[in-house]
């Protein structure tokens, strides 16, 4: 009677196995794709879908009405580079984002320190501070109208009762870019505020009673520890702050329209009144995958910036 040996694999054979090489079963990794596939689904419908298709209608002649339009190549392309309302309205947008950027961040960073506090005064602080973020755009735009309004409006009844002349505020060139910006801080900065607070509070307490333990006074707490602490949340709200400015169009819509003489159009404002006024969606869509470019080069220096910093600092 023969005696069967049980085989021994050799080392060079291959070997059949129920794990991937993560060492996570299939099964496991197929779940996982179940769960994640409605995100999947939805982010190609609604993001990737829509960039292919911008691009793709950059290079005809498509109207609002969904018809696809003649063939132009590089027409629109050419018309863009060419057309000086492209160049204003960027322009417009990049003084928007460097007047409103620094305020949004430092006012942002001297609200969290006033509000990082026990007790009644610092609920106070954090409500007073948050309380406009929740406020719809077309509220806060009707207030800072009213507020700029001459004649009767806060801004300058406050400069007639210290002895200054009025200033028409949204209607004057040099004038109705500043007061948008004012009316945005006011607005917007209570989510860095936000941000800056619980990056506050994650701050282990030990960590200030042993500075203070070894003599640390409040002024070397707050630039030997405090500051270099927050500065991955401060690079993170830099670059939500840019491209947030970069993207302005609601309170300038509302409050002057663009005006006066285009002085404060956005180039959002403007690809909407291509698209959606003129209704040359081909040409909108080639403005705007400039601007798309441009946010992308912006955030990745900004990126860079920040990388070597840490870098630097070891």
């Amino acid at each position: 009677m023969a005696v069967q040996t049980p085989t021994r694999a050799t080392a060079g054979a291959p070997t059949r196995s129920a794990r991937p090489e993560t060492g996570q079963p299939w099964k496991e990794r197929w779940a996982g794709l179940f769960f994640v596939a409605p995100f999947l689904v939805l982010f190609a419908v609604f993001l990737l879908w829509p960039t292919f298709s911008g691009l793709w209608n950059s290079f005809f002649n498509t109207s609002l009405s969904g018809i696809k339009g003649e063939f132009l190549g590089l027409q629109n392309w050419r018309e863009m580079f060419n057309d000086p309302a492209v160049w204003s309205s960027l322009r417009n947008t990049l003084v928007f984002t460097a007047m409103s950027t620094p305020p949004l961040v430092v006012i942002a960073l001297v609200m969290a320190l006033l509000a990082n506090r026990k007790g009644l005064l610092g609920w106070l602080l954090r409500f007073s501070y948050f309380a406009p973020f929740v406020l719809p755009a077309t509220v806060v735009s009707l207030i800072w109208v009213w507020i700029y309004q001459p004649g009767f409006g806060l801004v300058n009844g406050l400069l007639t009762a210290g002895g200054f002349a009025e200033i028409d505020w949204l209607n004057t060139e040099n004038r109705a870019m500043l007061a948008v910006v004012i009316t945005t801080v006011w607005w917007t900065v209570g989510f860095n505020f936000l941000l800056y607070l619980a990056a506050l509070q994650g701050i282990p307490a030990q960590v200030y009673e042993a500075a203070a333990i070894d003599g640390a006074n409040g002024r070397q707490q707050l630039f030997r520890i405090t500051l270099p602490l927050l500065s991955r949340t401060t690079g993170l709200i830099v670059v939500l702050q840019l491209v947030a400015s970069l993207m302005i169009f609601d309170q300038i819509y509302l409050m002057t329209d663009g005006g006066p003489n285009y002085a404060t159009r956005p180039i959002v404002q403007y690809i909407y009144q291509n698209g959606f006024t003129n209704y040359r969606i081909g040409y909108a869509s080639a403005i705007s995958y400039l601007f798309f470019v441009i946010i992308v080069i912006i955030s990745v220096l900004q990126f860079k910036l920040f990388s070597g910093r840490k870098e630097a600092r070891g």
